[in-house]
């Protein structure tokens, strides 16, 4: 697995170092506000960071704020599928710390992927 990760390009950081405050975000679903949830990874990981980009904005942060992701994947081979769509997601360059978990199961059975967040909304 080592080897497959360092040819992937890493959306994630190894290690960073973020001022204060910090904004917690709960675990995020690929619903969208009508209730509608994609039929795939991709999609589903789409859904997820437009949410979050609304719920940092309610707190005057971007995208561009998050320093640690914590992503809940159900099945490991959808790892390419959410990669790409991760890179897609994340501002050009940004690359927050980040845990991938493989889980047997999310809150509803239609849910491929979640994510939690932490922000730094101090000084910049």
């Amino acid at each position: 697995m080592r080897g497959y990760v360092a040819a992937m390009a890493k959306p994630y950081s190894d290690a960073l170092v973020a001022p204060g405050p910090l904004l917690f975000l709960s675990g995020q679903l690929p619903m969208s506000p009508d209730g509608e949830v994609p039929g795939d990874v991709a999609g589903q990981t789409r859904q997820i960071f437009a949410n979050m980009e609304r719920l940092l904005a309610e707190h005057g942060a971007t995208l561009d704020d998050l320093v640690k992701l914590t992503y809940y994947l159900r099945h490991v081979t959808d790892l390419d599928e959410f990669r790409s769509a991760l890179l897609g997601c994340l501002p050009e360059g940004h690359r927050p710390a980040g845990t991938l978990v493989e889980v047997s199961g999310l809150v509803d059975p239609r849910y491929l992927v979640e994510v939690e967040g932490i922000a730094s909304v101090g000084e910049r």
